[in-house]
C-alpha cells in the first residue's frame, strides 16, 4: 500500500468517524490521529524511519 493509498483511507475514516474536513485531517499529526483512533490504553509505535526511507525513496 502506498502513502497516497494510506492517506486516502485514513482521511475517509476521519471524515466518517470524526466528522473532520480535509483541512482538519491534514493539520493533525500522526500522533494526534492515533491518540484519537486507538482504544483507551492502546499504544502507538511510530514507524521506523529507515523502513520508511526504504519503502518511499525520494528518487
Amino acid at each position: 500500500m502506498t502513502f497516497a493509498d494510506s492517506a486516502l483511507r485514513l482521511s475517509a475514516l476521519a471524515a466518517h468517524w470524526l466528522h473532520w474536513r480535509p483541512d482538519d485531517f491534514w493539520a493533525a499529526t500522526p500522533a494526534e490521529l492515533a491518540a484519537i483512533l486507538l482504544p483507551p490504553g492502546g499504544t502507538y509505535a511510530p514507524p521506523d524511519l529507515d523502513d520508511l526511507m526504504e519503502r518511499f525513496p525520494d528518487g
